[in-house]
């Protein structure tokens, strides 16, 4: 993307406001111009005119307005030249009058907040689940291609086929860009609230990089649902969700160590655990459950907020975590959900039985690495050293991220301390 980190002032202001705004600025387009497509080639003209602008000239007051206004009069030059121009007259129109009534303005550019606008409508019934979910992390969340196959465990190439179809779909049936009127919310909020929490997923255990953790993600993840609890009051499944990320991301200051290491939850010093946080998800936590309305995420949130309740590790009330994921369960029987329910079920005493949980979920994961991990420390905690490095060079071998990569070798040299014993 044009704008990566370097020494240029310019370069390095048009990375920063894309890391910050690209999910407001991109919604923005799209409202202005009714077409994925179009917004998503104004904005990487945009882009490009950006570097060479702002590397001549000082970056400007309102970086994120002027790639609006820049990528708006891009997107009318692309309509002009287009053979179905006569046909794109009324955006045509409509698009100029609002780029006369920004450039009349003497204050800067303030940039309309469409985002929730954005996410509903990729979040379309005309789309399947899984297209919905991958779409609006593309556009809204900014992640790549690659990194939402993986977050699919799927193949790149055929997730870059899913998402070209799905913007060709929204413009040939005319999804409309709006939130859905009241008697439709409740089928749509459940796609909404998974495509939330999947960008908060790959925001705090990001699948590349230098770091397992991207602040941006996370802070993008809360932000839209906070959204969506004003938008839902009463909805215990929304309170569920913005509870599990509150009590998730208190804890991301603890997650690194020094060398820029990754720290597992079990070896957390709790001090760094932001407490505001941890307060604001469990109210919220319980104030869902109160309901009488359980769901997937407010049971998580009540597994995250006994993780954050416990003094340490060893006091965490692993029975209760045990129980927890026994009823999650019986909602969500995927992968990962039955892989962490075995990593409890380790710690509340039943390793052995965890063991053969895991065993039954290899050809599934044999190509996610938090299996592996999970499984070398399982098996290293049963004394069985040997497979236990294997198991982390499994992982190894499946890791992106610098930082975990540091502490899985750092785990396998342990395992073989202990094999030589």
């Amino acid at each position: 993307m044009p704008g990566a980190a370097t020494d240029n002032p310019a370069d390095a202001a048009l990375h920063a406001v894309m890391a910050a705004d690209r999910g407001r600025i991109l919604a923005a387009l799209i409202a202005s111009t009714g077409d994925f497509v179009l917004a998503e080639d104004a904005l990487q003209d945009a882009l490009t005119s950006a570097l060479e602008h702002w590397r001549r000239s000082d970056v400007p007051r309102n970086p994120a307005g002027w790639l609006v206004q820049v990528a708006r009069r891009k997107a009318i030059d692309r309509l002009r030249r287009a053979r179905t121009f006569a046909s794109h007259s009324p955006e045509l129109a409509r698009m100029i009058a609002q780029d006369q009534q920004d450039a009349a303005s003497d204050r800067a550019q303030e940039i309309p907040d469409h985002r929730l606008r954005l996410i509903f409508t990729c979040c379309h019934p005309a789309l399947d689940p899984k297209t919905r979910i991958a779409l609006t992390l593309r556009t809204l969340g900014g992640l790549t291609t690659d990194e939402i196959a993986r977050a699919f465990l799927d193949r790149t190439p055929a997730m870059a086929q899913r998402l070209s179809r799905a913007r060709q779909k929204i413009a040939r049936s005319g999804v409309p860009f709006k939130i859905p009127e009241a008697p439709d919310l409740p089928d749509r909020v459940q796609a909404v609230c998974q495509v939330i929490y999947l960008i908060f997923n790959e925001g705090y255990a990001a699948t590349e990089g230098q770091r397992q953790l991207r602040v941006d993600l996370c802070e993008e993840a809360l932000f839209l649902a906070r959204l969506m609890r004003d938008l839902m009051p009463g909805d215990a499944e929304v309170e569920g969700l913005l509870a599990l990320l509150c009590l998730t991301h208190a804890r991301r200051a603890a997650r690194t160590g020094a060398g820029d290491v990754y720290v597992p939850l079990s070896e957390h010093d709790r001090r760094m655990w932001d407490r505001d946080l941890i307060g604001e998800g469990t109210a919220l936590a319980e104030q869902a459950l109160s309901r009488g309305r359980v769901g997937p995420y407010q049971l998580q949130a009540a597994i995250s907020a006994l993780h954050c309740e416990a003094a340490d590790h060893r006091h965490t009330d692993w029975p209760q975590i045990a129980a927890l994921y026994r009823v999650l369960l019986q909602m969500d029987q995927s992968e990962v959900v039955r892989l962490n329910a075995a990593v409890a079920l380790s710690f509340a005493g039943q390793t052995r039985q965890a063991l053969k949980d895991l065993e039954a979920l290899v050809g599934d994961l044999a190509s996610y690495q938090p299996y592996h991990a999970a499984r070398a420390d399982l098996l290293l905690r049963a004394g069985r050293a040997a497979e236990a490095v294997d198991a982390y060079t499994a992982a190894l071998d499946l890791t992106r991220i610098d930082s975990e990569r540091r502490f899985l070798e750092r785990r396998r040299q342990a395992a073989r301390d202990d094999q030589n014993r």
